[in-house]
């Protein structure tokens, strides 16, 4: 088990980047306005499959749907990363080293903005008739890389309440300065929270949010993207941009909820022995 002094030391590592996190750049705000434009000049059809799919992601929080990913298939590549531990469940990885967590979500996050990077690229040849082949498939990345990296931590993103704390890491790679302060207190209280039924309609109703605010931010980059063959580099850009943002973001949220409870972990062990 690592120190107390080396996992404070991660801490504020992590808050450092919070800090950071807390600005949002020019571009982004540029990159918002021309949707409307964009909206104008895509075809109905697409606009159809496009509220099919908030529809479809909007119940991933209450179900799950098919974005559920395996557990098992995860786990065993994690054991691979340690070797003094046997690792046969999240409960398993929860005592992993947090080097080891660090070092598998760093792969991870490298081999999924790989393939969001060439997925941006094969939709971006085809211009605004692939859009509604891109937007699902990278929000549908995005879903299991977070899934995956809440797998690393020790937490089972099947339970409804991660599901909810995926949501909100999505939320948090998107918003501004003001959303990003908002959505660091919900997250530091989500654990003393009780899952009402108003609640739940309320983390809906912020996915919908995440899924609009996506939408948006394909901005100007995906105003290119709609020329074909040139909408190549635009949409490896794009995708490459929006996987790094939210596996990072995911990473930092949840290595710090995995610090605290092992340095509350460290409290109580210090607290019996001195008793």
């Amino acid at each position: 088990m690592e120190s107390k002094e080396e996992l404070q030391q991660h801490l504020a590592e992590i808050e450092a980047w919070e800090d950071d996190q807390k600005g949002l750049f020019f571009w982004e705000k540029l990159g918002r306005l021309p949707f409307k434009l964009l909206d104008k000049l895509t075809p109905k059809f697409i606009q159809e499959k496009i509220g099919i799919l908030v529809n479809e992601l909007g119940s991933y929080i209450q179900t799950g749907g098919k974005y559920l990913i395996s557990e098992k298939a995860m786990i065993k590549k994690i054991r691979k990363t340690t070797v003094n531990l046997e690792i046969e469940s999240t409960e398993d990885v929860a005592k992993m080293p947090l080097k080891d967590m660090i070092k598998v979500s760093n792969d991870l996050q490298g081999e999924r903005v790989k393939f969001a990077t060439v997925q941006g690229a094969s939709t971006g040849f085809g211009g605004i008739f692939t859009l509604v082949v891109d937007i699902p498939v990278v929000l549908g990345t995005a879903i299991k890389t977070l899934q995956e990296i809440a797998i690393i931590h020790g937490y089972n993103p099947n339970e409804k309440s991660e599901r909810v704390f995926i949501v909100k890491c999505m939320q948090f790679a998107s918003a501004d300065i003001v959303g990003k302060e908002a959505i660091l207190k919900e997250l530091a209280t989500m654990s003393e929270k009780k899952n009402s039924s108003e609640e739940m309609i309320s983390q809906l109703k912020g996915w919908q949010e995440v899924f609009f605010t996506y939408r948006d931010q394909f901005g100007w980059k995906k105003l290119f993207q709609m020329i074909p063959i040139a909408g190549m580099v635009f949409g490896a850009f794009a995708n490459k941009g929006m996987i790094k943002d939210v596996s990072e973001a995911g990473i930092m949220l949840y290595r710090k909820r995995r610090i605290y409870e092992k340095l509350h972990e460290i409290d109580s062990l210090t607290k019996q022995l001195k008793e």
